[in-house]
């Protein structure tokens, strides 16, 4: 049920930015160029938006297993040893994101002790940055049920895009159309 909540959240959460960034560019393009004026802020925000969205997707993409990696050194291995190395990578990237985390914690109570707002919007710049908290939250949760995986011997590692695979059953798709 938890994780159900969380992929909803990072789906929906995802398709609000990506389409939230579109419409502020497209408004912002059409101001500039059709009018001569623009929004002031649609820079700034655009700026943390984006960052929110690669954070977000960042964690999504750990998920889905759109990262691209490795995989045909790693596929050289047998299936414990590359448990045992994904493992460790596993565990390295947890390190990562405790010191990303504890790191931004500083950071983000530094800048709420401040109280600084953003130059163009009166939004406090701990709330506009506490995405990266967030985001390495979920990158951390999402690594965390990998090693899990890993442990249990249900995975033998990161779920990777096979680009070249995807390529030669598209090819292959293509080349059944024309024959038909």
């Amino acid at each position: 049920m938890l994780m159900r909540t969380i992929n909803r959240t990072e789906e929906a959460v995802i398709c609000i930015l990506l389409v939230a960034i579109t419409l502020l560019v497209f408004a912002d393009v059409v101001m500039r160029f059709g009018f001569n004026a623009g929004f002031m802020w649609s820079q700034e925000l655009t700026l943390h938006m984006s960052a929110w969205f690669v954070l977000f997707g960042t964690s999504y993409g750990l998920k889905a297993g759109s990262h691209i990696g490795m995989d045909a050194f790693v596929k050289l291995f047998s299936f414990n040893n590359r448990r045992i190395m994904s493992g460790i990578g596993a565990i390295l990237a947890l390190v990562y994101c405790y010191l990303v985390l504890y790191g931004s914690w500083v950071y983000l109570a530094k800048m709420k002790k401040i109280g600084l707002t953003m130059e163009d919007l009166p939004i406090p710049v701990w709330l506009a940055n506490g995405m990266l908290f967030v985001g390495f939250v979920f990158l951390t949760i999402r690594l965390f049920i990998l090693l899990f995986a890993i442990i249990t011997g249900k995975t033998d590692g990161f779920k990777h895009a096979d680009e070249a695979k995807e390529s030669m059953a598209l090819a292959q798709e293509i080349m059944e159309e024309k024959r038909s």
